[in-house]
């Protein structure tokens, strides 16, 4: 059983997740992920499954949070669904093939991975820089190779796609508002199959803890979604009240902190 320390170092964590998600339109995955690493470790699981069971159980959470994010999108009529069925396709294989490919990777060059990927969100949200419409979204086949590429750097990362989706969406002239949106809705079917594909690829890993399923560990998700569905709403409130300009200053300080203890862990 948890303690109760741990208890709240989750709920905590799953609430600033959320908060953030609600606040800055990101994924919790880029936050979650190193804060669950660091409880995996303090707790005594095995080095190399700490970062693969934070990565699973980090993107099991969205299955939740998207849902919540998507319903409120939907009532502003933000989000483009014929370009979600569009994407969605690639986006199930490729979330299927990512954490094939995290598990193909030892612990510590996953940890560098994840640390690159955090990086570059955090300079990306630094710059605030939005790539000009260069172009139409492509046809079928062009919408289900990108869907391909955004699902399985989220598989690996554990991420809901978002710095991946809503770039390629603005190039290709979709208006930010509604790429965002369309991004939360794509969210869902990336947790989806990455989640069934985390456990079918960790059932039976020797040294999983008790109440694990396949990757995933069941009571850190239960503690998770429930304070990020919780605290995901205040977090899009609050966008409309504040600066969110500096604040996304600020949480890109936050990333790359996270960056720097993932290349820390890779190097031990």
């Amino acid at each position: 059983m948890m303690d109760i320390g741990l208890i709240l170092a989750l709920l905590a964590m799953g609430a600033f997740g959320g908060f953030a998600a609600g606040l800055l339109g990101i994924g919790g995955g880029m936050v979650l992920v190193p804060f669950i690493t660091m409880i995996f470790t303090a707790r005594g699981i095995a080095p190399e499954l700490t970062i693969h069971m934070a990565i699973a159980t980090s993107l099991a959470t969205i299955l939740f949070t998207s849902l919540s994010s998507v319903r409120a999108h939907h009532k502003h009529g933000a989000v483009l669904w014929p370009v979600v069925k569009m994407l969605a396709p690639g986006i199930l294989v490729g979330s299927w093939i990512g954490p094939w490919i995290g598990k193909q990777m030892n612990a510590p060059v996953l940890a560098a991975f994840f640390g690159v990927f955090v990086a570059f969100s955090a300079t990306q949200m630094l710059i605030g820089k939005k790539p000009a419409a260069a172009r139409a979204l492509p046809g079928t086949a062009g919408m289900f190779a990108t869907g391909g590429v955004i699902g399985t750097l989220s598989g690996i990362v554990g991420a809901g796609g978002g710095f991946v989706s809503v770039p390629f969406m603005t190039w290709c002239g979709v208006r930010i508002h509604n790429a965002v949106a369309t991004s939360a809705a794509l969210g869902f079917p990336i947790a989806l199959s990455g989640t069934i594909s985390n456990i079918y690829f960790g059932w039976g890993e020797a040294g999983l803890p008790e109440y694990s399923l396949g990757f995933i560990y069941l009571p850190a998700l239960a503690i998770i979604a429930l304070a990020s569905v919780s605290m995901a709403p205040l977090g899009a409130r609050t966008a409309h009240k504040m600066p969110v300009r500096q604040l996304q200053r600020v949480f890109a300080v936050i990333l790359y902190s996270l960056a720097t203890y993932m290349f820390w862990k890779a190097a031990h």
